[in-house]
């Protein structure tokens, strides 16, 4: 399948798909943060996704260990894959759960600005850069009120989810602008989650964290779930559009995964889903349909 400049309904269907499983996902880790620690449950998840990985590649006789010049780029990718989701649960022990989406989402922006040095033909025209600002404001709308009213170290994990962001955006950046993009999904996908399941539990080592403390049959589907849906087969669809579809039209639809995730949590954990909810989709749809106009940018 040639590289498309434009993303059809298939992107389009698969990216509401994947941000309704990642969505979902904030759910699943909230229950099973009851029963394992945070780094532990990350690296738990990138032990369980590397074997499903590695057998889906070899039913599929994907070769994963030919050389073809990506293991560099590759084990970059899984060093920014692993810090990303590093700096993601150790910003959460300083700062709340809703602040830290504010600063993730800001993702988007990092990518689109590497594209203009890293990916030319991936050209950002201001209806781009509207559109992705709309569909910030709605996370803004969602969320902008607990800005305020946090003091202490609340800071430190701002800055750690933060750049968190940027290693969110750098990973994306690396496996469209390398070698890496000519790479199948499965070895795109396996460099970045082995690398993440060896530095993931030293970390947490290092960190004197607890492991598994608490186990329960909820504990152990929300971290099945998050091994064989989010983090091999959403993976490895995510990683197939960036392989074929502009990393920039893509990232936009991120902002949806939040706006889902709350309402995953009003439909799951009975959370109140108030008017901003609704007005926070609203925005965040507008604001994808305008940065992904037929004609708002190109080559």
């Amino acid at each position: 399948m040639p590289p498309k400049s434009q993303l059809d309904r298939t992107a389009v269907g698969l990216m509401v798909l994947f941000c309704t499983i990642w969505g979902v996902q904030q759910v699943a880790i909230k229950f099973g943060s009851a029963g394992i620690s945070p780094l532990w449950q990350a690296a738990l998840r990138s032990i369980g996704a590397t074997v499903l990985v590695f057998a889906w590649a070899r039913l599929r006789r994907v070769r994963l260990f030919e050389t073809d010049g990506t293991l560099g780029a590759g084990l970059l990718a899984g060093l920014l894959f692993a810090g990303e989701f590093a700096l993601i649960f150790v910003g959460l022990e300083y700062t709340t759960a809703s602040r830290g989406v504010i600063f993730l989402y800001t993702a988007p922006f990092f990518v689109a600005l590497g594209a203009v040095w890293l990916l030319p033909h991936e050209h950002m025209r201001p209806a781009q850069w509207a559109g992705m600002a709309l569909a910030f404001a709605g996370v803004l709308v969602l969320f902008g009120e607990n800005l305020v009213g946090l003091a202490g170290d609340a800071w430190i994990g701002d800055l750690l989810i933060f750049l968190a962001a940027m290693f969110w955006a750098a990973t994306t950046l690396t496996v469209k602008a390398t070698v890496l993009a000519r790479a199948s999904a499965e070895k795109m996908l396996i460099y970045q989650l082995a690398v993440s399941a060896l530095v993931l539990p030293a970390l947490a080592v290092a960190r004197g964290e607890s492991g598994i403390f608490a186990p329960s049959a909820m504990v152990w589907a929300s971290l099945a779930f998050q091994v064989l849906i989010v983090a091999t087969a959403s993976y490895l669809g995510w990683f197939w559009l960036i392989r074929h579809y502009p990393a920039t039209r893509l990232s936009a639809f991120s902002f949806l995964t939040p706006v889902l995730g709350v309402l995953a949590g009003g439909l799951l954990l009975a959370e109140p889903l108030t008017p901003a909810v609704w007005a926070a989709l609203g925005l965040v749809g507008l604001g994808i349909w305008i940065a992904n106009r037929p004609g708002s940018a190109g080559r």
